[in-house]
Order: C-alpha cells, then structure tokens, then sequence
C-alpha cells in the first residue's frame, strides 16, 4: 500500500513539473513585442539615417533577451520577416547587419528570407 502511495505522488509531480515546462515551450514573445523592439530600427533600415539610433539597438538587445526558447526564437524570426517585406525602401544589408553593429549575438538571421522553421 505504501508503494501505491509514493507512485501517486511521484506521477503527481511528473504532472506538475509536465504542465510547468509545457506552458514555458509555448510561451512565445508577440509579434507585437517585436515590433515595438524594432520600430526605432526602421529609419535607420531604410537609409533615411545614416547613423544607427541608439533606441534600436536597445530594441535589439531587448528582443535578444527576450527570445529565450526555440518558440521565442522562431516566433521573432517570422515577426522580423513578415514585418520587413512590408517595409518600403529596406535595405536588406542594414537589417541583416542590426545586431551585429548594436554589439548582440541574435541566435537567428535576421532577414526577409531566414527560413524560420529551422530556428532553434
């Protein structure tokens, strides 16, 4: 009987600890999110400022440490490339080169073509 006991408790924990790391692979940053961390990017991306705003390279930061899980990650990635193709007059260099000129190692390409599925 004790030995039923302690196996109820154990697939109790197994559940609790299951539900736990189940809800943290599916959280993922919003489109939204991403979007706010980047918009000081967008006059810099479109060559209409030469000089990088340092707002963006916050955003980038914000974003990098965002972006924790692979659903983080792959969630960003198709914000990044779904918002980027609507924007007139990008220059894909300048977008490509946003982490690296604000000092940020992001996990991802960033681009309009990152094949996100492949993001881990």
């Amino acid at each position: 009987m004790a030995r039923s006991g302690a196996l109820v408790v154990v697939l109790m924990i197994a559940a609790v600890v299951a539900l736990l790391a189940g809800s943290q692979a599916d959280a993922a940053v919003t489109c939204g999110q991403v979007a706010s961390n980047l918009r000081p990017c967008i006059p810099y991306v479109t060559g209409k400022v030469s000089a990088l705003p340092p707002a963006c390279c916050n955003g980038v930061r914000s974003l990098n440490s965002a972006a924790q899980t692979t659903a983080d990650r792959r969630a960003a990635c198709s914000c990044i490339r779904s918002q980027a193709s609507g924007i007139s007059g990008l220059q894909p260099g300048r977008l490509s080169g946003l982490p690296g000129s604000c000092g940020v190692h992001l996990p991802f390409p960033v681009s309009t073509s990152t094949d996100c599925s492949s993001v881990n």
